[in-house]
């Protein structure tokens, strides 16, 4: 992820001390108005912010069943999702919540089942089938004069209740559901039931889903260091590490190798911008290395392709996986993975699982962000610059055969293996949430 600067970091904490003083309403406003903004950007800040509101969502708003739980918390993740498209993990955030929401929901049918399973009758209870024929056959002796039996149902009855005529006009005849029944997410699977319970189990379930969005806040606060465990494995003694616009994840990792590591690192740095935090958080990063005993070598972009032949790694932050295995990193990136591949150097990425998506966008420039050109062309330079159509990518997407090896906080993974992890950590109903949204009532 982008490095975090000082200023974003306040507003992320500014609008966490406010979530105890307004409605809901008008925090899910404030942070959407943020996300908008860009005062809340880069992956962790984003997603810690949206864990925060969707829990505010399942503690503060009115549901009753599970099915309207579901609904709040999509309608929720629809607007941020809207407000900041790029940011994957605000969508990956919101899934996780829906799919806590079903796994708590069916332990919880589950756990009825098993109640309404113990009353039923014991096998001490049950009539054997020779006594049961020898009682209607008594019965059927003792009052052949006084009650017939009452009679079956018609067959017509119970074959249309059950499998109605699959006749062209009962199908044109047969009335639409009720506008209220629609619902995306009413029998969407068995994982999803749609009891409407007591006010006992709406507790029980809301004190569970905010437990489970708690875990997940500290999933992401813990992400970093589980990443930098891997350090001494992926990084051995002598080696020449090239890192590009080093992120805290990446940092970390290095840091946790120079511990017990003696090697080289260049740092691959984008030309300065103006009204730019990166440059002292990169001397930082410098002098902790310095202090470490690793000799440090700053590189610019335009000059790599003279070192890329000794390196032997190339580290690279993501702020997003899609499901691809595509990385969605800091503009630049791809040109250097793309080289490193030519010259038989490994590329590893850095993510923690909260950052996979189980997205595969068809357009891959929708993943591109584009930033202000103005931090490189002034546009007072003349009617040349003003005339000329300049854009700035922040972003790009690094091709999946590019990539080597995937880091997260749950071990070292190949691009086959993203779709396991995708599948453990997203329901497939919930892979849309976004689509379905526009379908609520």
């Amino acid at each position: 992820m982008p490095s975090v600067s000082t200023g974003h970091a306040l507003d992320l904490e500014k609008f966490l001390k406010s979530l105890k003083g307004q409605p809901l309403e008008a925090s899910v406003n404030s942070l959407i108005s943020l996300l908008k903004r860009r005062q809340i950007k880069g992956s962790e800040p984003c997603a810690v912010a949206t864990a925060h509101i969707l829990l505010q969502v399942v503690a503060r708003s009115k549901w009753h069943d599970v099915d309207s739980l579901l609904i709040n918390v999509s309608r929720t993740g629809r607007k941020l999702v809207d407000a900041q498209p790029n940011e994957l993990v605000i969508g990956n955030i919101v899934r996780r919540v829906l799919g806590l929401i079903r796994d708590e929901a069916s332990e919880d049918r589950g756990d009825t089942a098993d109640e309404s399973a113990s009353d039923a009758p014991t096998p001490t209870d049950i009539v054997p089938p020779a006594s049961i024929s020898q009682q209607w056959s008594s019965k059927r002796f003792d009052s052949a004069n006084s009650v017939a039996p009452p009679p079956r149902p018609p067959i017509v009855s119970s074959y249309s209740s059950i499998n109605p005529p699959k006749s062209l006009f009962h199908l044109l005849s047969t009335s639409p559901p009720a506008d209220g029944d629609v619902s995306p997410f009413r029998n969407s699977g068995s994982s999803t039931p749609t009891w409407r319970g007591n006010s006992g189990q709406i507790h029980a379930l809301r004190s569970e889903v905010i437990d489970g969005i708690e875990e997940i806040k500290d999933e992401i606060s813990q992400v970093d260091d589980q990443i930098a465990a891997s350090a001494e494995v992926q990084i051995h003694p002598g080696d020449l590490v090239l890192v590009h616009q080093p992120s805290t994840t990446v940092e970390r990792f290095i840091l946790r190798a120079a511990q017990k590591r003696k090697f080289t690192v260049l740092i691959a740095m984008a030309p300065p911008r103006r009204h730019s935090a990166e440059t002292t958080q990169h001397t930082t990063f410098r002098k902790k290395l310095s202090a470490a005993g690793i000799t440090v070598v700053n590189v610019m972009n335009g000059g790599l392709m003279a070192y890329m032949s000794r390196v032997n790694k190339v580290i690279i932050g993501a702020r997003a996986i899609v499901a691809t295995g595509g990385v969605v990193a800091d503009a630049g990136s791809a040109a250097i993975a793309r080289a490193a591949k030519e010259q038989g150097a490994a590329v590893v990425v850095l993510s923690g699982v909260y950052k996979l998506s189980p997205e595969s966008p068809f357009d891959e420039s929708s993943l591109i962000e584009w930033g202000d050109s103005s931090t490189f062309v002034s546009f007072a330079d003349g009617p040349l610059v003003c005339g000329a159509e300049i854009r700035t990518a922040l972003t790009e997407l690094i091709p999946p055969e590019l990539v080597d090896t995937y880091i997260t906080n749950l071990g070292t993974h190949s691009r086959d293996h993203l779709s396991s992890l995708i599948s453990d950590h997203y329901k497939r109903e919930d892979a849309d949430f976004h689509i379905w949204e526009g379908a609520l009532p």
